[in-house]
């Protein structure tokens, strides 16, 4: 499922491409994100919102296929094309979308550690993994770069939000700051459908240290990386440097 790099990666492209263009008569004035919806915001002050779930593709000027669901037509011709291979990704048109973005919580690129550091000491009982994911709690990670962050902040996915310590905690959010901004700078992770509005794929796959490395051996320790279902969804780590035993101690070198 497309998370914050991607979609922030085709809110820019589109960004740049679309306003100032009409869509059915309304004039585009800006192309937002909030958490992983991508919403195009109209003069009127309406909007047109998209939330691409698991394979939906935005490609700007793209070739229509059997994927295809819905072509909107801008004036002069160029044309925005929804493909979705599995049917699960939606857009509708809203007259305002403040009741929409009250349900998701701070943005993760934006929020202060000190909300950070609040937000998950507030769900203390919650394990980490599904915790960083709750769209509700922070807006814009998803099962890819919660593996990542919590990979590089040595903390295991099963550990609950009480059991950080504060240099955890701080080191979470720093992991969270720049992998998400690396990977936005790399136009996000084409691990299955994902494409960019121009029909390229994200190129940070080849930065991913855990998420569907299975078997694979850990880069800092060269212990195998393993996979675990949390709340239903594979969940990747090194059982050395992610270690439940150490609790926040690593027995691998950086």
């Amino acid at each position: 499922m497309p998370e914050l790099p991607e979609v922030e990666t085709i809110r820019s492209q589109l960004n740049r491409k679309i306003v100032g263009k009409k869509l059915d008569g309304k004039m585009i004035i800006k192309v937002r994100r909030r958490a992983k919806l991508l919403i195009i915001d109209f003069k009127d002050g309406s909007s047109l919102v998209f939330h691409l779930k698991l394979t939906g593709q935005l490609i700007f000027n793209g070739e229509v296929s059997s994927h295809t669901r819905k072509v909107f037509k801008f004036n002069g011709g160029s044309k925005l094309v929804f493909n979705d291979m599995r049917k699960f990704g939606w857009w509708k048109f809203v007259k305002n979308t403040k009741e929409m973005e009250e349900k998701f919580g701070p943005e993760s690129l934006a929020v202060s550690f000190k909300t950070f550091k609040n937000l998950l000491m507030n769900h203390s009982k919650a394990k980490i993994k599904p915790l960083l994911m709750d769209q509700k709690v922070i807006a814009g990670i998803g099962n890819i770069y919660s593996d990542e962050i919590l990979f590089a902040a040595k903390v295991h996915p099963l550990r609950q939000a009480e059991t950080l310590k504060d240099k955890e905690v701080r080191q979470i959010f720093k992991s969270m700051r720049k992998i998400l901004n690396l990977a936005v700078k790399h136009h996000g992770s084409s691990v299955q459908d994902y494409l960019d509005s121009c029909g390229e794929k994200g190129d940070y796959v080849k930065y991913h240290k855990v998420y569907q490395k299975e078997g694979k051996k850990c880069a800092r320790c060269q212990s195998l990386i393993k996979r675990i279902k949390i709340s239903g969804r594979s969940t990747h780590f090194c059982p050395a440097c992610q270690s439940l035993a150490l609790a926040g101690r690593s027995n691998c070198q950086q």
